[in-house]
């Protein structure tokens, strides 16, 4: 787990280039690291969300069950992200989302409890605590202001735009949901793209 541990770090250090190798063995420390295979369940609906996860290596999506009993994916999450529903992670209150991994995924993790250990070490580590929330509320709003201000045109190529590697790595129904459109739409916007 070497390599994961040195993959988190590294992404630590971008975010909060004033930590110290101190401050970072400290960090590293308190991981914990699960590998999981395809179609293996990080976080389960209902459950409370334990530990954050890093994604070291892999790829996983987020995904919720509505009143109908359909399943919407909301988000994918590649290597070098969070695989978290932050709600129930901070407010230690069940989830409402599963993530589930599309690949075998390796996953570095830091309980909530370690969490705010590793805060009351060192304020370079609220600050990226911090950074890392904005980043994810961020990622959030954009998610649903695409909906309000967005044509599902619009949506596919800004999926395709931001996401380039993962086009091919998850499943064209996957995909649909995750942009709010049924496939034959999806079939109609590239048919579309692919005579301009």
């Amino acid at each position: 787990m070497e390599e994961a541990t040195q993959t988190y770090l590294a992404s630590l250090k971008a975010i909060c280039p004033s930590l110290t190798d101190h401050e970072l063995s400290l960090f590293a420390s308190k991981l914990s690291f699960q590998e999981l295979k395809r179609k293996d369940i990080f976080l389960e609906a209902g459950k409370v969300q334990k530990a954050i996860g890093f994604i070291a290596q892999g790829l996983v999506r987020s995904s919720y069950i509505d009143l109908t009993g359909n399943e919407t994916t909301v988000g994918f999450y590649p290597a070098g992200d969070y695989a978290t529903h932050y709600d129930s992670f901070l407010a230690r209150k069940p989830s409402n989302y599963t993530i589930q991994c599309l690949e075998p995924t390796v996953m570095a993790c830091l309980s909530h409890e370690d969490l705010q250990w590793v805060y009351q070490q060192s304020t370079g580590f609220e600050r990226y605590g911090r950074l890392v929330a904005e980043a994810i509320l961020k990622r959030q709003q954009a998610r649903i202001e695409s909906f309000i201000f967005q044509t599902a045109e619009d949506r596919y190529l800004d999926f395709i735009s931001r996401y380039p590697d993962l086009f091919n790595r998850v499943s064209l129904s996957h995909l649909c949901s995750y942009l709010g459109i049924e496939r034959q739409t999806l079939t109609r916007i590239r048919q579309k793209l692919a005579q301009k």
